[in-house]
């Protein structure tokens, strides 16, 4: 995955209240690392920033910001792509593939009987 595909991924996660540019960044970072290599936390940071002005100029755009300064979220209130977005990244828990929901299954109790 690329680092766009993190950025939304963790702006559709967030839902409405949206994320800031920092807490975005060191998501993106921790999601990218990996045993052999290791991206610039800086270097992550700029990318992260620069993708987020570039696409939040338009009322129109992917992403929008906040009422929070540095805070974004994705614009799904003018954007067709946004909305489908947050439907693909956030499945309910009960839905299996086929999209039936499945029963509540009550938890069985696994505690040990101090009196058995």
């Amino acid at each position: 995955m690329t680092y766009d595909n993190y950025i939304l991924q963790i702006l559709a996660d967030v839902g409405e209240r949206g994320i800031g540019v920092r807490l975005l960044a060191k998501h993106v970072y921790n999601m990218s690392c990996t045993l052999f290599s290791q991206p610039d936390l800086h270097e992550v940071h700029s990318y992260v920033q620069s993708y987020l002005l570039k696409n939040s100029k338009s009322p129109q755009s992917l992403i929008e910001r906040t009422e929070r300064r540095g805070w974004y979220r994705l614009n799904t209130r003018n954007n067709a792509y946004a909305r489908q977005l947050r439907q693909t990244f956030q499945r309910p828990r009960n839905v299996d593939d086929d999209g039936a929901e499945e029963p509540q299954r009550p938890s069985k109790d696994l505690s040990l009987s101090l009196f058995d």
